[in-house]
């Protein structure tokens, strides 16, 4: 694909890579002003008159994933991973702001009853499992030694413990079956309404600033959402049907459609080795189910992401970079945020 040659902006003086770890409340109308005036000042055109129609899909770049002491801060290898990555997301926004026409960030959304968090299983004490330390399998379940909680089934589905709780057997089974990630219980994070819902307020800052500027309206997809799935992928959930083989959640078909008519998509966000790597994982199933040449439009940002990492528990990199392997020999480019040079695509 070839994206006529523009010359990449300088950042804006609001910027302050020091403030990327930090939450804080944006100016809206300042940066609104700003952003007109940088547009004529750069001579940037709107976005609806771009002829190489660009996105830039952002996975989750949110508070609790993003900020340390957040409850489930992405440090990576190097402990400031997150923090590393979204310096040089905001500089490649703000650099090639004048060609990416789109911004479409995704958000993971949470409620306190779902499968995945602690209240949702209870062991023969009526405790409720360790977060981040506890996979819970079909075995366990078996042994009992992880039961749904009864008291959900009032909130989940309207007091039917008995139907919740085959349902909870046949997610973890078919977990197994498919042989994804075992249900991990995570800590309470993305909580709807919560603070750690919110994108990280440097590049919130930076998506607002471009949406002003090219006047293009920001594209928020919400996931997660959905009690009885996870959902690391924003295009489809893990599981889709039941344990009677009705639906309990749908692939995100319009967002599909619309990424696939896209010339690019740029993507980064958190984390790499899950919402990231679910993410590209299902794009690239869905893009050889239509035409697998066009996995050359994909452009992953990989200094704009980093793996799940608990140190002396767990590390993810090295399964977050063999997938990321085999998303390049698939078509997609893996690049650094300061390599994509717009003009030279």
């Amino acid at each position: 694909m070839s994206i006529p040659i523009t010359t990449q902006l300088p950042i804006p003086p609001h910027f302050n890579p020091a403030k990327v770890g930090e939450v804080y409340r944006l100016p809206y109308q300042e940066r609104a002003t700003e952003a007109e005036v940088w547009t004529k000042q750069h001579n940037i055109p709107p976005a609806s008159t771009d002829k190489a129609r660009v996105c830039l899909l952002l996975i989750d770049v949110q508070n609790t994933f993003c900020i340390p002491n957040f409850e489930l801060y992405v440090g990576g290898q190097t402990g400031t991973g997150a923090v590393d990555n979204n310096k040089k997301l905001c500089e490649f926004i703000y650099c090639n702001l004048g060609v990416i026409t789109k911004i479409i960030p995704t958000l993971d959304t949470h409620t306190a009853m779902q499968i995945f968090h602690p209240i949702f299983w209870i062991n023969t004490d009526g405790e409720h499992p360790t977060p981040a330390a506890t996979n819970i399998t079909p075995a366990d379940i078996e042994a009992g030694i992880w039961q749904l909680n009864p008291a959900v089934a009032n909130s989940v589905t309207n007091g039917d413990y008995e139907s919740l709780k085959e349902q909870a057997f046949h997610y973890v089974k078919q977990l197994s079956q498919d042989g994804k990630y075992p249900l991990t219980v995570w800590p309470y994070h993305s909580m709807l309404g919560g603070i750690g819902h919110a994108l990280v307020s440097s590049v919130e800052e930076a998506i607002f600033f471009h949406s002003i500027a090219r006047q293009s309206q920001t594209q928020f997809e919400l996931k997660g959402e959905n009690p009885l799935t996870e959902n690391y992928s924003v295009l489809r959930p893990e599981v889709l049907l039941g344990f009677d083989q009705k639906p309990i959640a749908k692939k995100n078909t319009n967002l599909i459609k619309q990424l696939l008519e896209f010339d690019i998509v740029i993507i980064g966000g958190q984390a790499k080795s899950h919402c990231v790597s679910w993410t590209i994982d299902h794009l690239l199933t869905e893009i050889q189910q239509v035409d697998s040449t066009l996995t050359n439009k994909i452009y992953l940002l990989q200094d704009c992401t980093s793996a799940v990492v608990v140190p002396g528990v767990v590390d993810y990199t090295e399964q977050a970079n063999a997938t990321f392997a085999r998303f390049a020999a698939a078509g997609m480019h893996i690049i650094n945020s300061t390599e994509l040079v717009m003009g030279n695509w």
